[in-house]
């Protein structure tokens, strides 16, 4: 422990993790619904010079649905969000640690259910290009073992 303060980091990161799983622990169901209002369906890249998402021609907003539709998908991204997995600890020490999220993921399927999903965070110096040959080197030795 510090001499200059009565906590540790471990302590403000235990806090922390502690906050982030109770803010995702009872999602608001009238919230999901607000937060979809005005919000398309649907997103692509079509900007290809600045990267900004929009959706394709013709597509709906959420809130412009058929009633009955629009509560369906609200019911079922509640659902998700119920289902999410605890991740408090690893998204706030991946935060610590300086790491980034990465879209490289990796799994191993029997049939079509995932029974392994490896999810990828990588300091932010390192270049998509050793991101990618660690992702291939650790798929190469996930499926050697399975």
């Amino acid at each position: 422990m510090s001499t200059d303060r009565p906590y540790t980091d471990a302590d403000l990161r235990a806090a922390a993790m502690d906050q982030h799983a109770a803010a995702l622990r009872d999602p608001d169901f009238t919230g999901i619904g607000e937060q979809l209002q005005g919000r398309y369906v649907h997103f692509e890249v079509v900007d290809q010079d600045h990267g900004d998402m929009m959706p394709p021609p013709g597509t709906p907003r959420w809130d412009e649905l058929p009633e009955d539709d629009f509560a369906a998908a609200q019911r079922a991204i509640d659902d998700l969000l119920a289902k999410a997995a605890p991740i408090s600890e690893w998204a706030i020490n991946l935060g610590a640690d300086g790491l980034e999220p990465s879209s490289n993921v990796l799994g191993i399927e029997a049939g079509d259910t995932p029974i392994v999903r490896v999810h990828m965070a990588f300091h932010p110096d390192m270049d998509q290009a050793a991101r990618n040959e660690f992702a291939m080197q650790l798929g190469a030795a996930m499926r050697d073992i399975h």
